[in-house]
């Protein structure tokens, strides 16, 4: 293992300790993929007091539920799931269509926010801070990251430890230390969501290519991270009024 790795990983493990220290109840919400498998063999090897949590859409591919098997298996720290709100699904089933997630983006983010959005709010009820595997180099959406920074949409901190890790990088720690994994990515998917919603990629494609396939890159997100773009927005919102009430004062009486 290279040097800047051990460095990456010296950083990450940091992270994670002073988020405990400052943040205390600190959770990580466990995507399952390739960076949150890395995330939680860290936390349970040096920062175990550190919740772990993941969301069950009710759509997920066979292999994420033998991953999460496994990673209950294999670590002691618990892997809490949280489900949709059955009303909140049925209602949405109703008047988009079991699939209607197809139809646009508004219903596509719609369906993600029954299925993932109000789950996550619940699981981060009442916590300091929460931990997420997201790195820069996964999507546009995810350019200005920072490693920690509030989140005005859920109203506490949020933490990416790993947003400065390549892809190599990840999988030469889940290499070096053995670390499961979902076998999704042996057949070409390096993005894992919902079954319906995702797709394996042909090489040279984007690693988020397969993930909502159907839409452009700037709209993918399910809204778990509303914060990446949210926060530049309000900015901006605000800007246009400091300037329009500038502009008003100038304006004769």
């Amino acid at each position: 293992m290279n040097t800047e790795l051990n460095q990456k990983i010296t950083a990450t493990i940091a992270v994670l300790q002073e988020a405990s220290r400052i943040y205390s109840p600190v959770v990580f919400a466990n995507s399952l993929g390739a960076e949150d498998m890395v995330l939680t063999d860290l936390i349970a090897k040096f920062q175990p007091d550190i919740e772990m949590f993941s969301l069950d859409t009710g759509r997920l591919p066979k292999e994420t539920y033998d991953l999460i098997q496994e990673v209950s298996e294999q670590y002691t720290i618990p892997l809490k799931v949280y489900f949709p709100d059955s009303k909140l699904t049925e209602e949405y089933v109703s008047k988009n269509g079991i699939n209607g997630f197809y139809d646009s983006v508004e219903s596509r983010k719609a369906c993600c926010f029954v299925r993932k959005v109000e789950p996550l709010r619940r699981a981060l009820k009442g916590k300091g801070a929460w931990i997420t595997g997201m790195r820069r180099d996964q999507a546009v959406t995810r350019g200005t990251l920072e490693v920690s920074a509030f989140d005005n949409d859920n109203g506490l901190q949020k933490l990416n430890p790993l947003l400065d890790w390549s892809n190599n990088d990840v999988w030469a720690y889940i290499r070096k230390y053995d670390v499961p994994y979902n076998k999704l990515h042996d057949q070409f998917y390096p993005s894992l969501g919902c079954a319906p919603c995702t797709r394996s990629i042909s090489p040279g494609e984007d690693i988020r290519a397969g993930r909502w396939w159907w839409e452009s890159p700037e709209s993918k997100e399910c809204g778990l991270h509303a914060s990446n773009t949210s926060l530049k927005a309000s900015r901006e919102r605000i800007n246009e009024i400091a300037a329009q009430a500038k502009q008003e004062v100038k304006q004769p009486a």
